[in-house]
């Protein structure tokens, strides 16, 4: 047990150094790669790149490579990211962009393909379920991933804190900012302007050297898992079959009904990462206020995860789906109306607290949902998951530049509203096909796929 322990923390560190610099980087790219709106156009290539990789890679490479060098190789790809952040151009950021898509997807099947192994041998030699001790692995490496999102933003925020920019922003730069913004690359306000190169340097270096840390920490300490149990694992289900498999899954009129809301849920995490951060956030308080954003609505995000994985069982998902509708309506409503006034300090880290709250619903419960009404084929249905939420992204981060806030906050709640009628469509078929056992009353948690859309 003491082995494999290690190699569970192993992983479990090693993702949260590297997505420390990722969710950090991600969270600024709307803002601190503004110009002609370069840093939300490498997220979208980004994304684009990933769907690409989920579709394709993983198999040929895990099984290229095995899963310990295919999560260092990976690793490296998000490193490649974060130098390119360095001289941030065109030519430099979207190739980059390209590359971390590319091998997102490796790095989690391999992660999960690892554990899943390591977790299986484990239960044979120690005559217990094997079930128990896989979702015990993936309970602590949840348990230390999820904080990365804290990490990551808060040392942003401290470094960028120590701007010399910063200072009171006029009544004529906040008509800039909010629902009705100016829609230009950069503003003229004081919080706006980009912090010195010193100090973007420095946030840089430092996540440049989190994400080698590492990959060092995986080549180093991580046991390469047994080749002919990987290899058992990955030829378990051939590379085509999982891939016209995923296709096919779409004849199923439950899966297409649900394609609104697992977009839904890449383009609320734009909307939030992308244009509240900078048209609100930035715009209004300033680029280190970001960071605390952040740590706001991933701190609140982790904690609602876990209760609403635990409570689901008693209140049902369709009680939770009605509340996360609530709150991201009023969220967006508010988004809408509310002109941003630095006075008004509460409501900048308010609307990214609830958007936690409901964001953990739809994480969580989208995951089970697939998870109980595709029961025969999970595979198929967690890949449509992927595919789906990265065109969300996708398509949200395309436009970002090219639309005012108030559209795209009015977009977002147009597909709020679609997402609820399919998905309360998918509940009338659920109850029609078995109305002796209500949808609502069996056991939902959801497991360890539900955060595995975060990359």
């Amino acid at each position: 047990m003491e082995r494999n322990l290690k190699n569970v923390l192993v992983i479990s560190f090693g993702f949260l150094l590297l997505f420390t610099a990722y969710s950090g980087l991600q969270s600024l790219q709307s803002s601190l790669n503004a110009e002609e709106g370069l840093g939300v156009a490498s997220l979208s290539v980004l994304y684009a790149a990933l769907t690409l990789s989920s579709m394709f890679l993983p198999p040929i490479i895990i099984k290229k490579l095995g899963c310990k060098w295919t999560i260092a190789v990976s690793m490296c790809c998000y490193v490649a990211y974060s130098l390119g952040n360095f001289y941030a151009s065109w030519y430099t950021l979207i190739p980059t962009s390209m590359i971390l898509g590319l091998g997102g997807a490796p790095l989690w099947s391999a992660k999960c393909t690892y554990l899943t192994i390591a977790g299986t041998l484990y239960a044979e030699k120690a005559g217990k379920s094997a079930k128990d001790i896989i979702n015990q692995y993936f309970g602590i490496f949840f348990l230390v991933f999820q904080t990365s999102g804290v990490w990551g933003n808060l040392i942003s925020s401290l470094i960028l804190s120590q701007s010399s920019n910063q200072g009171e922003i006029s009544e004529e730069d906040l008509e800039c900012c909010g629902a009705y913004d100016c829609l230009t690359d950069t503003t003229n306000s004081t919080g706006s302007e980009r912090p010195s190169d010193s100090l973007i340097y420095t946030l840089l270096g430092v996540y440049t050297a989190s994400g080698v840390l590492a990959v060092l920490l995986v080549i180093i300490f991580l046991d390469q898992i047994k080749s002919d149990q990987a290899e058992t694992e990955k030829e378990k289900t051939p590379f085509w079959s999982t891939f016209l498999a995923t296709l096919r899954h779409l004849k199923d009129k439950r899966q297409c009904l649900l394609i609104p809301l697992t977009m839904y849920s890449g383009f609320e995490q734009a909307f939030l990462s992308g244009d509240f951060s900078k048209s609100f956030v930035t715009c209004a308080l300033g680029i280190q206020y970001v960071g605390y954003m952040m740590i706001c609505f991933a701190g609140i995000n982790s904690l609602c995860s876990l209760l609403f994985g635990r409570i689901s069982q008693f209140t049902g998902r369709k009680l939770l789906f009605a509340l996360a509708a609530v709150l991201n309506t009023s969220c967006l409503i508010t988004v809408l109306l509310w002109k941003p006034d630095p006075k008004q300090l509460a409501v900048f880290f308010v609307i990214p607290g609830l958007w936690g709250v409901s964001d953990a619903v739809w994480q969580t419960q989208t995951n089970a949902l697939y998870g109980i009404l595709f029961e025969k084929n999970k595979e198929a249905a967690f890949a449509n998951y992927r595919l789906w939420e990265s065109v969300g992204f996708v398509i949200a981060f395309a436009y970002s530049t090219k639309l005012q806030v108030y559209i795209k906050a009015s977009i977002v709640l147009s597909v709020l509203v679609l997402s609820m009628l399919t998905y309360g469509a998918v509940e009338y078929l659920e109850a029609k096909s078995s109305p002796g056992t209500p949808a609502a009353t069996k056991k939902e948690k959801g497991g360890p796929h539900s955060q595995e859309t975060h990359m």
